[in-house]
């Protein structure tokens, strides 16, 4: 009898290895409490999409996809916290996008967890996160990311700023911290560039998802003259800098590459700014490939959220493509084989990852904000209003120059 307990237990042991084994988890570390959690939420609900699609499709080379949470509140020590906790677990893939100093941690704990622990390398996959930093001074090996970082981004404002002369007076407000830093420093040399004759007559930084009233800072925009404001601020930071424009009677038009996330697209409603609030993004809500749109309106349709991560399905889309040609889903191998990858993006264009900083470059689109018509395909938060497409900038226009200087590990 003993013998027949032990041979049960013995078969038992094999069969949850074996499912282990079958299993690719994934750990989604984001803010899914405090000020970034209507982001984090959204984005959490984009990854088991996306996950569920590929895992329909065979998952990443037979093997199923798991995407397990952890609430970094936004911060970086809790992100460090959870990194750890995953980690232990023996996940060996981390998912993670809002919040460049987040961002910077995770690279900084993966660079070090692998060094010390060979065989058990963790990879950093990242959706979002727009600090030009993450894939330059501070690149990594282990560290992907598939979203246009700042720079990229306010190269494609300054060039399309080049082409309206009717903009005179700029105002830059940014979030302080590496990304609104960035976003400063690179508009003025850009501006100057292309546009040395526009005055850029304001430059304030603020806390980071700390302002509860933009009153003052909605006041002194509109007392210098300005007739555009530029600004990278995301989450509560944007909605609540439109609400208090509104309120303020300013008007201007707003270069806002982070304004169709979550509050948004009502706060641009509220403010009656159609036409007003342009955002610069990865993917055309209007002219995606059908099967692109027939996922778009099955992820609308399934958590009646905004669509603002077409940057996840290229990420999965990448990381099948890299099982598949790795016949693996072996970190090593998947980062090997996703060095210089091109693939079919979710917008049908070629998109491809950069060998040299892990830098996507992709299309870039310009959209506004407009109530609804036969051309604009999707009503965004029950507004009645929808992202209008304005421009589209072909990915090797929005090339940036190299600045990483990879530390690749011996094979």
């Amino acid at each position: 009898m003993k013998s027949i307990i032990r041979y049960v237990a013995f078969v038992a042991g094999l069969l949850a290895a074996s499912a282990q084994a079958q299993t690719v988890k994934i750990a989604f570390i984001e803010g899914l409490s405090g000020g970034g959690a209507s982001l984090g939420e959204v984005a959490l609900k984009h990854f088991q999409f996306f996950a569920e699609h590929i895992n329909a499709r065979g998952g990443l080379n037979g093997e199923k996809i798991e995407i397990v949470p952890f609430d970094s509140k936004t911060v970086a020590q809790e992100a460090l916290v959870q990194a750890q906790k995953a980690a232990d677990q023996g996940i060996r893939i981390i998912a993670q996008g809002n919040g460049s100093a987040v961002a910077a941690a995770l690279i900084d704990f993966v660079n070090k967890h692998n060094e010390r622990n060979p065989g058990e390398e963790v990879l950093h996959v990242a959706y979002s996160s727009l600090d030009p930093a993450l894939t330059g001074e501070k690149c990594s090996y282990w560290h992907y990311r598939w979203y246009g970082h700042s720079d990229i981004k306010v190269g494609v404002i300054a060039s399309f700023i080049k082409s309206r002369p009717n903009i005179k007076k700029i105002y830059l407000i940014n979030q302080d911290y590496s990304l609104g830093q960035s976003t400063r420093v690179t508009a003025r040399r850009l501006l100057k560039e292309l546009r040395p004759d526009v005055e850029i007559v304001g430059d304030e930084l603020h806390p980071l998802l700390k302002i509860t009233d933009f009153a003052p800072y909605a006041a002194k925009i509109k007392a210098s003259g300005a007739d555009t404001v530029i600004t990278n601020n995301w989450g509560q930071d944007i909605s609540l800098l439109l609400k208090a424009a509104a309120d303020g009677g300013l008007q201007v038009d707003w270069y806002a590459p982070s304004s169709h996330g979550a509050g948004g697209p009502t706060a641009i409603k509220q403010s009656g700014l159609a036409d007003h609030v342009f955002t610069f993004v990865e993917w055309n809500p209007n002219g995606a490939p059908a099967e692109s749109q027939s996922l778009e309106s099955a992820f609308r349709d399934k958590y009646h959220a905004g669509f603002w991560y077409p940057s996840v399905a290229n990420l999965f889309q990448m990381l099948s493509q890299a099982a598949a040609e790795a016949k693996t889903t072996n970190v090593k191998a998947l980062a090997a084989s996703l060095e210089g990858m091109k693939a079919k993006g979710f917008n049908g264009d070629e998109i491809w990852m950069r060998k040299d900083d892990h830098q996507v470059f992709q299309d870039m689109f310009v959209l506004t904000f407009a109530p609804k018509t036969e051309a604009i395909r999707y009503d965004e938060e029950n507004t009645g209003w929808g992202w209008k497409t304005v421009a589209q900038i072909p990915a090797a226009d929005t090339v940036q120059p190299n600045t990483c200087r990879m530390n690749r590990p011996s094979q």
